[in-house]
């Protein structure tokens, strides 16, 4: 359960904060801290978490409650600050809009704009003479006209949850029985949102649809959805993203012997899992930075999650109590499975997941006498942050993806 405060009411008596204390989905709520009681809900969701709350200093009201649903978005308490944004996504439509800063007197705003095609602009704005200057693009060298749509996506997975994610599809190209990269985000317990992505954009100028799949675990749609995941690495949260692949195979979206699968951290081990526990799904794999052996991972952890082992026991697996558990989830005792192309890429220097998760799934496949793919970086750590790197991971990937799914014919 959780309980987060987030400000004083304006007489200093009460707080607000975010909660799921007694309910599967965050609200906010108004709380007497003096008799221990919330006193009223004042924002929720049927489908998501609300967790956000914001104010005016000068005015000291309320102004709105904002949440994502597949974009973010907004109740309003206050009627001026509605005019604001209305005012605003007048001017600016079709991208998000926030306010990111303002004057003492709160009626000069900075304010940022994105979208999924592009990371978007700042402006000034003045509420009394609805005066809007642009400042500055964030990244003017991306031309929106070449980038791609994010759409959001829901299907249901095989025991009964509905599962959110996003479909991107190249633009100009054909959109039936095409070539699909399913990006599994990471974390586990994070999520994918609606906005600018240059992984996916990358991807998708390359031809490929790229789909996002918030499996069960991705966190904002309650707590019931999140313990779902819970000791179900390489289970239900991998069946979760085989789904939607089905899914997009139903759809005729999927040429289902083009589809690849591609991803960091807990995705990398998606890919893993993906390639050994359903090895007739994926033409081939990227796995970067990803976990490969449970039992090695939980222990070379770095020492700022050791406060959390106890919790990662629970969720993931404890590898005394839970042996068969966690080697059934573990892509490395499961490598003989493996029957398509893999491409690893991992920093030597990774404190969160060791070089020798990506070893060992590395050597298990040579000793087979498969010549994997395996690009190291001894001057980087969790992910590639060197732009020299970067540009050599990318460059790799998409000649590996090109070989295994890439769609030379005409459109």
């Amino acid at each position: 359960m959780n309980f987060s405060p987030l400000f004083f009411t304006f007489d200093n008596k009460n707080i607000y904060a975010s909660t799921n204390v007694d309910r599967d989905k965050s609200v906010i709520v108004e709380y007497d801290l003096s008799k221990n009681k919330e006193l009223k809900i004042l924002a929720k969701n049927p489908d998501v978490d609300v967790s956000g709350l914001h104010y005016s200093k000068k005015r000291k009201v309320l102004l709105t409650a904002t949440y994502y649903t597949w974009k973010l978005e907004r109740d309003f308490f206050d009627d001026q600050i509605k005019k604001i944004f209305s005012d605003l996504e007048s001017k600016l439509p079709g991208i998000e809009v926030n306010l990111v800063s303002y004057n003492k007197n709160e009626d000069i705003y900075i304010v940022r704009t994105s979208s999924d095609k592009d990371l978007g602009a700042f402006f000034l704005y003045n509420i009394k003479t609805k005066k809007l200057v642009k400042l500055a693009n964030v990244n003017p060298w991306i031309n929106p006209k070449y980038m791609a749509n994010m759409k959001p996506i829901q299907y249901k997975s095989r025991d009964g949850l509905t599962i959110n994610g996003y479909l991107t599809l190249p633009v100009g190209k054909k959109t039936k029985d095409i070539s699909v990269v399913v990006n599994p985000h990471g974390g586990p317990w994070a999520r994918d949102n609606w906005g600018f992505d240059p992984e996916v954009q990358f991807l998708a100028n390359r031809g490929y649809a790229v789909l996002q799949v918030n499996y069960r675990g991705s966190v904002g749609y309650g707590r019931e959805f999140w313990k779902a995941s819970f000791k179900q690495w390489g289970q239900k949260m991998q069946d979760d993203i085989t789904d939607g692949v089905k899914w997009l195979i139903d759809q005729k979206i999927a040429d289902p012997k083009k589809v690849a699968i591609y991803g960091g951290s807990y995705g990398g081990y998606a890919v893993l899992a993906g390639l050994t526990f359903t090895p007739d799904v994926y033409a081939c794999g990227v796995d970067y930075v990803g976990v490969s052996n449970l039992f090695t991972f939980m222990k070379t952890i770095p020492p700022y999650w050791k406060p959390y082992l106890e919790t990662m026991y629970e969720m993931v697996g404890n590898p005394e109590k839970d042996v068969e558990l966690l080697k059934k989830a573990s892509p490395v005792f499961h490598v003989d499975n493996i029957k398509v192309p893999l491409f690893v890429a991992q920093g030597a220097k990774d404190p969160r997941v060791n070089i020798n998760e990506s070893n060992q799934i590395v050597d298990a496949l040579k000793k087979r006498g498969i010549n994997v793919q395996y690009l190291v970086k001894d001057n980087e750590g969790h992910g590639f942050q060197n732009e020299e790197n970067r540009f050599d991971f990318y460059e790799k990937m998409e000649n590996f993806l090109n070989k295994c799914v890439g769609d030379k014919s005409k459109k």
